[in-house]
């Protein structure tokens, strides 16, 4: 298994750099099985963000990769959980830190937006302030 780095798989999805996204995709078609950890997804989301992207943009980018067969991506549900939670409205960062504490019966902060956000969409765990 290969691990892909974030610029490796912006150059696949945004084909800004020609040379480097023939590279990607023919790597991406090699044959081989990929992994992507999940700091590499929420990088993705941060880099299409400060491009101008809305929240489907990010979604419809992140779900491109998550649907390559020969992609593996750690954490995948979380992944999935955050993406609807983010074109809902909450940051890509925070919907991640709360799908990845699914296990937990509460999530803590005191970023108010975020608890608003939680509760308005009904995110569990549930969010609230200490």
């Amino acid at each position: 298994m290969i691990a892909l780095d974030t610029n490796l798989l912006l150059r696949y999805l945004l084909n800004d750099e020609r040379k480097q996204a023939e590279r990607s995709r023919a790597l991406l078609a090699s044959g081989s099985r990929f992994w992507v950890p999940i700091t590499v997804m929420l990088e993705i989301a941060w880099v299409l963000r400060s491009h101008g992207a809305d929240a489907d943009a990010v979604a419809l980018g992140l779900r491109t990769i998550l649907g390559l067969p020969a992609i593996t991506v750690q954490e995948r549900d979380a992944v999935v959980r955050a993406l609807a939670w983010h074109q809902h409205g909450m940051g890509m960062a925070d919907a991640l830190h709360l799908a990845l504490s699914h296990q937990s019966e509460r999530f803590t902060t005191f970023d108010k937006d975020f608890i608003k956000v939680a509760k308005r969409i009904g995110a569990q765990p549930a969010v609230g302030s200490p």
